[in-house]
């Protein structure tokens, strides 16, 4: 697993909502100017968040964004497997977007290495929730240094 620019950018907007009264709905234009996020890149992850419960979105005036839950109940496992899918390497060990393979009861790898990989990466994100992200906010750390440093795959 990599992190991906849409797992950055949720952590900053993720954090800088955690930072809010969970009471207040906040603008995604606020949100995007607080954090650096381009609104309508913003406002896509938003959606997806939305989508699975992680915030509450609300239309029209007086409306926009605040998280569903207290920050330390939404884990980080949670947020990226909202806005990025599966966090294991290969469909073959993933819990929710499994696909059979048809070594998968030989394949030593797969049933040493990988699941081992899958669950130091499960058990790392669901340590870590969206009040350690706060943290961050509340010290005013941007995340948009860290889109530098992303690994991209070789070519």
């Amino acid at each position: 697993m990599r992190l991906s620019s849409t797992d950055v950018y949720a952590f900053q907007a993720l954090g800088y909502l955690g930072l809010q009264d969970l009471e207040r709905w906040v603008s995604s234009d606020e949100v995007s100017e607080k954090t650096g996020v381009a609104r309508p890149y913003l406002v896509r992850i938003l959606a997806a968040l939305s989508a699975k419960g992680i915030v509450k979105s609300k239309k029209g005036i007086g409306g926009g964004y605040k998280l569903a839950r207290k920050p330390r109940l939404i884990s980080l496992c949670e947020v990226v497997r909202a806005v990025d899918g599966p966090v294991a390497p290969l469909s073959c060990i993933s819990l929710n977007w499994h696909e059979d393979c048809v070594e998968q009861d030989r394949c030593h790898a797969r049933n040493t290495v990988y699941v081992r990989m899958r669950d130091a990466m499960l058990a790392v994100l669901q340590e870590f929730s969206v009040e350690d992200l706060v943290i961050d906010a509340r010290q005013g750390v941007s995340y948009g240094y860290c889109l530098e440093h992303l690994l991209r795959p070789n070519v």
